[in-house]
């Protein structure tokens, strides 16, 4: 049947990484396996994904390469089409994707571009250069796929009907889950310490405008770790990326125009923009951090925690708290205090999902119960204190809808996404033109597929 061939395709669909390829993976000889309409996959991009999906599980088959090449071709379907539609995915987007790529990477190097440069052999600059086409056409595929399932939506009575036909030995087990909120506070710097910080800046600023580099400066000064090495250099950003007071001057300089000191919630800043196209700007930038001192931490502490008496004694609403005191900045902020779990994208986390601190923090509170103050880095390195309000806490139960009606809506709209995309890439198999190399050709998946152009 030719729905075998969608068994294990279509959550992996526009969801494949795009592989950055480290110096020992640079040997292989390329070339075209496969053409959908006007798109080519190459040997190098299957051998990628694949290496990819090897990380992720050691024991997939040898023919795994027939899945992944599989997935490929839906995905080229997809871009092909878009393009044939003119759907658009602008410059901005394209680089503003980029950016979240690498520093995800990064991430996972301390923030040392020398170190990922010597893993990948290639400099932040050429990485993006080698991920750009892919990203547009990750994209593109993305956007036509959300116009394929845009309308599927799934009714109580169709959930109720998934739900009955899911096996009972099949059934799944939920583990403990919590709900929580919190409230994000962020310590004040003292007068001393920010006379100082400006202090600096403002050397610096007039070192610059008496000729200094610009960049040997950023390097040698500068508190931002993203930047700093690069000599202040941010690259190419579009409007909305940064805060705004910094985006307000950026966007207000003349080229090569140096600014005046300026002052955001990370520091003081000097910035020079290099060169503006439209909503885009490439600017430089150095920031000199306010210290936070040990007596700043304990009036922060202090004040906490008597924010955290009245809402113990319910003389404040722990929502209205957030709002009045809490750090606008914190994702949880515009949510109610209600904090998300980045892995699902609900407000559900299991005790494994959980950061330590709050894990250890909310053992043994009850329902509506609040936390002390705790003490936690931003990704900055930068001391915040929060409090911990458990919503909710279930216990390990066998899926039900009463309890997990959310879950189970949500699989059931999968499942009914993937009809629809299955069907469309069946139609369009019959009238796309696809060419798969003999080294493919004992794939049953793509033999299928195959069948499908006839």
């Amino acid at each position: 049947m030719i729905k075998q061939v969608f068994k294990t395709l279509f959550a992996a669909i526009c969801l494949m990484p795009m592989a950055v390829t480290a110096q020992e993976g640079k040997a292989v000889i390329d070339k075209v396996v496969a053409t959908v309409g006007g798109e080519i996959i190459l040997l190098s991009e299957v051998q990628e994904q694949l290496s990819y999906a090897k990380q992720q599980d050691a024991n997939l088959p040898a023919s795994y390469s027939c899945v992944v090449l599989q997935n490929i071709i839906v995905t080229k379907l997809l871009v092909n089409q878009a393009k044939l539609d003119s759907l658009d995915v602008k410059d901005e987007e394209v680089e503003t994707q980029l950016e979240t790529r690498v520093e995800r990477l990064l991430k996972y190097f301390n923030q040392d571009e020398k170190a990922l440069f010597e893993y990948y052999g290639q400099t932040v600059n050429e990485m993006k250069d080698q991920m750009r086409n892919d990203m547009r056409n990750q994209l593109l595929s993305e956007r036509m796929q959300a116009q394929v399932t845009g309308k599927a939506t799934v009714t109580p009575s169709e959930v109720q009907t998934f739900f009955s036909k899911i096996p009972k030995d099949s059934m799944p087990y939920f583990n403990s889950e919590v709900e929580i909120k919190e409230l994000v506070f962020k310590p004040t710097v003292n007068e001393t310490q920010r006379t100082k910080s400006r202090g600096l800046a403002q050397d610096l600023r007039k070192r610059i405008v008496e000729g200094e580099n610009f960049a040997d400066l950023a390097k040698k000064y500068s508190d931002d770790p993203g930047s700093g090495a690069e000599g202040g250099d941010l690259g190419w950003q579009k409007r909305g990326t940064f805060v705004a007071e910094f985006e307000a001057t950026c966007y207000n300089l003349e080229k090569n125009q140096i600014s005046e000191v300026i002052e955001t919630e990370f520091g003081f800043h000097v910035i020079q923009l290099l060169e503006r196209r439209g909503n885009l700007v490439h600017a430089r930038h150095i920031l000199i951090r306010t210290e936070i001192t040990d007596e700043d931490l304990d009036l922060a502490k202090a004040k906490l925690d008597s924010i955290r008496t009245l809402i113990v004694k319910d003389s404040l609403p722990f929502s209205f708290a957030v709002k009045r005191y809490g750090d606008k900045n914190a994702q949880s902020y515009s949510n109610d205090g209600r904090v998300t779990n980045p892995r699902s994208g609900n407000t559900f986390f299991e005790g494994t999902d959980l950061e330590t601190d709050i894990f250890f923090a909310i053992d043994g509170l009850k329902d509506g119960e609040t936390t002390v103050p705790v003490v936690f880095r931003a990704p900055d390195g930068s001391k915040f204190f929060r409090l911990i309000q458990l919503q909710s806490r279930t216990k390990p139960h066998k899926a039900n809808l009463r309890q997990d009606y959310n879950k189970i809506q949500a699989a059931a709209l999968e499942q009914k996404k993937t009809a629809y995309t299955e069907k469309w890439v069946l139609d369009r198999l019959r009238s796309t033109y696809l060419a798969v190399d003999p080294l493919y050709g004992d794939c049953p998946e793509i033999k299928m597929m195959l069948n499908q152009t006839n």
